[in-house]
């Protein structure tokens, strides 16, 4: 199974202080598939503003919001366990839908091949008919 984690969207203030283009929201989103099943989780974090270290918003990397989010109640092993949940359940599905048992199940129906070779129309451009007109 492949679990990944992204930072789809950052809402920002573009003045905090004497701060530009602070980040306040990050929107994550955690996608796992595993063969042709697939499951996902997103949500947002809000932060407040920094009070230390500052990174500038051109140098902020998406491991290190990602790490924000993580730090500030985004709980990465009940996501990803939710994520892995909902492949399992595709896989092994926890409640399935079963045919009324007092419906009767129509019989499959049967395609017979045609009795005689179906031929291929061949189509066939018009001759055009070129007349000489008779010189003025």
């Amino acid at each position: 199974m492949t679990i990944l984690w992204i930072i789809e969207r950052l809402l920002c203030k573009p003045v905090e202080g004497s701060l530009t283009d602070v980040v306040i929201t990050a929107d994550w989103r955690c996608n796992g598939t595993q063969d042709q099943y697939s499951g996902t989780c997103y949500g947002s974090c809000s932060f407040q503003p920094p009070s230390g270290e500052f990174t500038p918003y051109p140098d902020l990397t998406q491991e290190q919001v990602l790490g924000w989010c993580y730090a500030n109640g985004v709980d990465k092993t009940a996501i990803e366990a939710n994520v892995t949940q909902q492949i399992n359940d595709q896989i092994n599905p926890p409640v399935v839908t079963l045919p009324l048992p007092w419906v009767p199940v129509p019989p499959p129906v049967e395609v017979v091949p045609p009795l005689i070779e179906q031929a291929v129309p061949v189509l066939v451009a018009p001759v055009e008919t070129v007349v000489d007109a008779p010189a003025a």
